[in-house]
């Protein structure tokens, strides 16, 4: 249930009438959009009467209750109002959100030692990224497969940030670890396979801090979201959701299977920003600049793409990762797209250079 307040309530009334429901044994939740304060019901609100609670003030537009299934993450629960992720980073504030510039993140699958992690940091900066993106604990579907080097590498993932400034996206998979994964990601990352990992989206719904909710191998978008409402119930609305691609019937030439129509989907259902992985998607470098591409088209606000300096010899994931001259001509490919859709606020610095300069400029920064 939601309780839209009338244009210029004054503050002072939205808490008296947040009090009287919080009397109720009722959560209320505020949004505050351009316009007008939007209250949310959390809670049992069966029982509550929608024309009761419209005598609760003049100042009160509008009662309506909230159909879907996932509350705080429907569109409804913020009256049509799309919502804003905002992280800092030491480079300073970036927003994730459908009228903001389109945010790319890139990394290596995992961290794997010192020189690669800061070479590669290098690189995604240079070319216009705002996020790092690299594995300190990597689930994996086999035992004897690299998982990552750990605490050692939120070390690394640390340096990283320090010598280029960018935000840190990285992975946690079990609350055991949360406390230090948060202490040194931005926004902390769920992965595919904990996406329905109840205690852990609590755990990490508690902390506060952004949270990239990929979604599962085999969910469904209502699953996708009910899991979400995990993390917003916790009182975490920084909530970004992640499409990865899916399972299908035919996985002999493609990883997964990008469900680019989710994006459209997403938009009728839930305020919450969209990101793209066309790596994991594809699972092969030549098909992630054309997902890429086709996902700022039907609207994504956020990319994620591997890029490693090697991929061949890469410990993770090595032929979905693009290497730094294909990830730099992909951003120089988007550039002019995310222009036309308004969502690039400029080419980045980078793009306008040879492949060349590139290097020379990681080589000055080493």
């Amino acid at each position: 249930m939601i309780i839209i307040m009338k244009y210029q309530t004054p503050l002072s009334e939205i808490e008296r009438v947040c009090d009287e429901l919080s009397n109720q044994n009722i959560t209320p939740d505020k949004s505050v959009g351009k316009d007008k304060v939007v209250i949310g019901l959390v809670g049992d609100t069966a029982s509550l009467n929608p024309e009761q609670i419209q005598q609760l003030s003049p100042f009160i537009e509008q009662v309506l209750r909230v159909k879907k299934p996932f509350k705080r993450a429907s569109l409804e629960f913020r009256h049509g109002e799309y919502s804003e992720v905002v992280v800092q980073t030491p480079n300073g504030a970036v927003t994730f959100g459908q009228n903001h510039p389109v945010v790319v993140v890139a990394g290596p699958c995992s961290v794997e030692n010192e020189e690669m992690i800061v070479e590669t940091a290098l690189i995604c900066k240079a070319a216009g990224a705002k996020f790092l993106r690299g594995g300190a604990y990597k689930p994996r579907t086999s035992p004897y497969a690299f998982q990552g080097h750990g605490e050692s590498a939120l070390e690394l993932l640390a340096k990283a940030r320090e010598v280029t400034g960018l935000g840190i996206i990285t992975e946690v998979m079990d609350t055991a670890d949360l406390d230090k994964v948060a202490s040194v990601a931005d926004v902390v990352q769920i992965g595919a396979r904990n996406m329905q990992n109840f205690p852990l989206l609590r755990k990490v719904g508690a902390t506060g801090k952004p949270v990239l909710l990929k979604r599962g191998l085999s969910a469904t978008i209502e699953e996708w979201l009910m899991a979400a409402e995990y993390i917003l119930a916790a009182g975490n609305p920084n909530v970004i959701l992640c499409e990865r691609g899916i399972r299908s019937f035919d996985q002999k030439y493609t990883r997964n299977v990008l469900d680019i129509s989710a994006i459209p989907v997403l938009r009728s259902l839930t305020h919450l920003p969209i990101m793209i992985d066309p790596s994991h998607a594809t699972g092969k470098s030549e098909f992630v600049p054309s997902m890429a591409i086709a996902s700022i088209a039907v609207g994504a606000d956020s990319l994620m793409i591997e890029v490693h300096p090697n991929p061949a010899k890469a410990l993770s994931d090595g032929p979905q990762s693009l290497t730094p001259e294909k990830f730099e001509q992909l951003m120089l490919e988007i550039a002019p797209l995310a222009k036309f859709f308004g969502r690039w606020t400029m080419l980045p610095f980078a793009t306008t250079m040879s492949t060349h300069w590139l290097h020379e400029f990681v080589d000055s920064a080493k």
